[in-house]
């Protein structure tokens, strides 16, 4: 099959899990060589928004966790199941993760606290009878009728006070305002685990952070086939040939402040991971706030392949709403155990058991996480890092009187020690304390409401060569802000650009599981 593809080469523009997963495909099921197998990424490293970095002295880093559902998650363990892990070779990385979660199962204890800090019973949803009308009526009405409707739109006031959606809005992140038509499709994805999102039961977890445990055995895997990887390089533009319908014949790049021209052959192929959601992120420190930036590189290319030919979607409504689509995140540092022992204390769950702790009157909608320690390889043995979030960056806080955007780190951690009522320890937990805040302008754009038409397909009509893929292209019936988002367009684009007859693993239905509608009423009712 190999003779086939000489002198044949496939580029991937953007170093993130929907491109690595790409070049997996290719290697794995199509027999692609992968020295013809190209990944251009702008960042000095690869992985996208599956990072994690840092270490004890400077403080480490993640902009944001990737919850995974061992349950809706097919065609990411598909993937996984043939990747060997790094640290136990003779198994893989599905199996790894496997037995790392089956060992540290997750149970909050601790899902809603409130402002008292007491924890709250999150079991009830609190449900009106317009509440659950509402709800029933979203999950029948079709898509098609529903346009670019708002969440609230849909639902009355009550709603955004209940327990559900506290505990809803939080694990995925949603706003009021963002798509109806989003949430209509996590409802029904995840209808299984609407009995257990009080208590999380359904994530399953890494055993280190995601590029820990993910990217890097991918990469290395990557790397053993001779897949070729060019970091620092920025493609800027595309060039198609004249005329109706898509063909690329040139990737226009910028690496340093040379400027360059990839000429693609007729045989070639180019897959584009069209926008970012971590794009412009920008840190801050203990002393100081992270900034909000505008859009980059990976905005702009979309931006300009858009408005060359038709089909390739419309990224107005993603990368022009940042007020609408911004939060911000948290990591932070200790050298010693003394916040981590506070919190295991209080939450009844430890560190690698419980889920968010969401502070529901908290003015930021704060949540914190604690991973299994430790989180990253590299993680000294006697250094705790966990991970948190505030969703209302521009509301001020309830301890600091200051909206979350405009506070440091040292700040951000006075509201969260104020929210646990932990201030007669506060000296003890700040003595070593590195909070390091993260503001990233789009990480939600993905949930901002939209036409159809404003995604691209996968492979858009027309097109002879091209893909796109990651969380802004659109595929029927599955979830944007997931893992399996990404991978599951990655094997959509190289199968049916290669014109390879195997199946994508299906979108799971269950709205039409029997079990799983009677204990989602029964769930409701209570």
């Amino acid at each position: 099959m190999r003779q086939d593809y000489e002198g044949r080469q496939v580029y991937l523009v953007g170093g993130g899990i929907a491109s690595l997963a790409a070049a997996a495909f290719l290697v794995r099921d199509c027999d692609f060589p992968g020295s013809g197998i190209h990944v251009i990424e702008e960042l000095h490293i690869l992985g996208g928004s599956n990072d994690g970095a840092g270490s004890e002295e400077h403080g480490y880093v993640i902009r944001g966790g990737r919850m995974l559902n061992d349950e809706t998650y097919e065609n990411l363990w598909d993937l996984l199941a043939s990747i060997p892990s790094l640290d136990h070779p003779e198994i893989s990385v599905r199996e790894e993760i496997t037995a790392f979660d089956n060992a540290n199962p997750t149970h909050s204890r601790a899902r809603l606290v409130n402002a008292a800090g007491e924890i709250i019973n999150s079991s009830s949803m609190g449900f009106d009878m317009a509440d659950r009308l509402a709800m029933g009526k979203l999950i029948l009405t079709p898509e098609d009728k529903m346009g670019t409707a708002h969440i609230n739109d849909w639902f009355a006031p009550h709603f955004f006070e209940t327990n559900f959606w506290y505990m809803w809005a939080t694990t995925f992140a949603f706003q009021p305002w963002h798509s109806a038509v989003e949430l209509k499709r996590y409802m029904i994805r995840f209808m299984h685990e609407f009995p257990r999102i009080h208590t999380l039961e359904g994530v399953t977890r890494t055993p280190y952070n995601q590029y820990d445990s993910v990217i890097l055995p991918l990469k290395k895997y990557l790397e053993k086939q001779s897949v070729d990887f060019s970091l620092k390089c920025t493609v800027t533009d595309l060039d198609f040939k004249e005329g109706e319908g898509i063909t690329v014949t040139g990737i226009h790049v910028l690496k340093g402040d040379v400027k360059d021209r990839i000429a693609v052959g007729d045989r070639d192929l180019v897959i584009v991971t069209n926008g970012s959601m971590t794009e412009s992120s920008s840190l801050g420190s203990m002393t100081a706030p992270p900034v909000l930036n505008g859009k980059g590189s990976s905005w702009e290319l979309w931006d300009r392949l858009a408005a060359k030919k038709p089909g390739l979607g419309n990224p107005s409504p993603f990368d022009d709403h940042i007020d609408g689509s911004k939060w911000e995140s948290f990591t932070v540092t200790f050298s010693d155990s003394v916040f981590f022992d506070l919190m295991e204390k209080f939450s009844g769950n430890r560190a690698g058991t419980g889920a968010l702790v969401t502070f529901k009157d908290s003015s930021w909608l704060m949540s914190i996480v604690l991973a299994y320690q430790p989180h990253f390889r590299n993680q000294p043995e006697h250094v705790r890092v966990f991970w948190g979030y505030g969703l209302n960056v521009d509301k001020e806080g309830d301890f600091v009187k200051k909206k979350m955007s405009e506070c440091t780190g040292e700040e951000i951690m006075t509201e969260l020690i104020g929210h646990l009522h932990f201030g007669q320890h506060r000296d003890t937990i700040m003595a070593t304390a590195n909070c390091i805040p993260c503001m990233m302008p789009f990480i939600t754009s993905q949930f901002m409401p939209r036409a159809l038409g404003d995604r691209p397909k996968v492979v858009p009509d027309g097109s002879t060569n091209l893909a796109m893929v990651g969380q802004f292209c659109e595929i029927p019936e599955d979830v944007v802000f997931t893992e399996e988002y990404s991978v599951r367009a990655a094997r959509i684009a190289v199968y049916k650009l290669l014109g390879i007859n195997k199946p994508v693993a299906p979108v799971h239905h269950y709205q039409y599981d029997v079990r799983t509608l009677v204990s989602s009423l029964a769930t409701s009712l209570h």
